[in-house]
């Protein structure tokens, strides 16, 4: 027996011997097929158990079976370090420096569209609009009919909507039909007041150009309650302009013309660029074109179950892209949607 133990010392001495002049993964796979392998070293040892005495195979199988284990670790052991060296040097050897400090990943930013969405959702919430989404997807009898527009409106065009293979159903062209919905939603048949925000994205089919694109953000105003007037609508859209612009800014409203609002009026705000002395943004007038705006018309009113006689109420509407672009000067809309990380940069 003492033969056979000094065997497996000399089998560990010449095991570790030949690993540890193993270099790379070739000559290491093939010291494990030799020694390890189903063919190899060891298993041969174990298959010399049964032709031992019997009283020496417990003494001998166990030394086996602890040389066994003791070449598996080192074995392991050995395969790390090469596999540690081999990826230093391919990293060295290539065109990474691996001295160099870290890359830092960037931040995203938040879209600028989305920043002044976020302010007006602020403003209107300090002045108690509540947000209420409308959807994109809409029937013609909301987009226009309940909406006092008669049916040779030109925005019924092909070339203002687009139209959907479903009769009647198409993307809406504003976010105005959000008023009707707010209405039977919020109204509770007529009875209780509301004032809302409406944002959202609208649909045209136009042509895209600098300044017009086939898609564009809304933000759409309601208030209805009993006794609303003009001055009130005048008085709320001049506080949100001092809020959203500068606090001494001058408002100025003109009479104008939309279906669903009678009277109606646009509104302006005066030049926060050049203090309304006059310059390229505002086309040197002095001022700037905000919202389009208007009494509630009776007949909005009734479409969405409101006795006119009874409650009146102001609508607004909004273009954040527009304000953006008057607040930093862009001068072309398509930049909004064309992923350009050098204009998203900046802000």
């Amino acid at each position: 027996m003492a033969e056979d133990v000094k065997s497996i010392e000399a089998v560990e001495a010449e095991a570790l011997e030949a690993l540890n002049s193993a270099g790379n993964t070739d000559s290491l796979s093939a010291w494990r097929g030799q020694y390890l392998g189903n063919k190899g070293v060891i298993r041969g040892m174990l298959s010399k158990i049964g032709s031992l005495p019997k009283e020496e195979r417990g003494a001998y199988g166990q030394g086996v079976n602890a040389l066994k284990n003791k070449l598996t670790e080192a074995y392991e052991s050995k395969q790390a370090e090469i596999q540690e060296a081999q990826l230093k040097a391919d990293l060295e050897g290539g065109q990474i420096d691996v001295t160099l400090p870290g890359r830092p990943r960037s931040a995203g930013r938040v879209h600028p569209s989305t920043q002044t969405l976020r302010n007006f959702y602020d403003i209107w919430a300090d002045m108690g609009f509540q947000v209420f989404r409308s959807r994109d997807v809409e029937l013609d009898e909301y987009n226009f009919t309940k909406l006092n527009f008669p049916p040779d409106h030109p925005a019924r065009d092909m070339q203002d909507t687009f139209y959907t293979t479903e009769k009647d159903v198409i993307l809406r062209t504003h976010t105005s039909p959000g008023q009707i919905h707010a209405m039977e939603q919020l109204g509770d048949g007529g009875t209780k007041p509301i004032r809302v925000i409406l944002p959202g994205m609208c649909y045209r089919f136009e042509q895209i150009t600098p300044r017009s694109e086939a898609q564009f953000h809304q933000v759409e105003g309601l208030a209805i309650g009993r006794n609303i007037r003009m001055s009130d609508l005048k008085g709320t859209i001049a506080e949100f302009a001092k809020r959203m612009f500068k606090p001494d800014v001058k408002v100025r409203f003109r009479a104008s013309y939309f279906p669903f609002t009678e009277p109606s009026m646009e509104v302006d705000a005066e030049c926060f660029l050049c203090d309304g002395e006059g310059c390229r943004v505002c086309k040197y007038s002095g001022w700037l074109e905000i919202a389009g705006s208007g009494m509630v018309h009776p007949n909005v009113l009734r479409n969405g179950g409101y006795d006119p006689s009874d409650w009146s109420g102001f609508a607004f509407g909004m273009g954040p892209e527009r304000i953006t672009m008057l607040k930093h000067g862009i001068e072309d809309i398509r930049y909004f949607w064309g992923n350009d990380l050098r204009f998203l940069q900046q802000f």
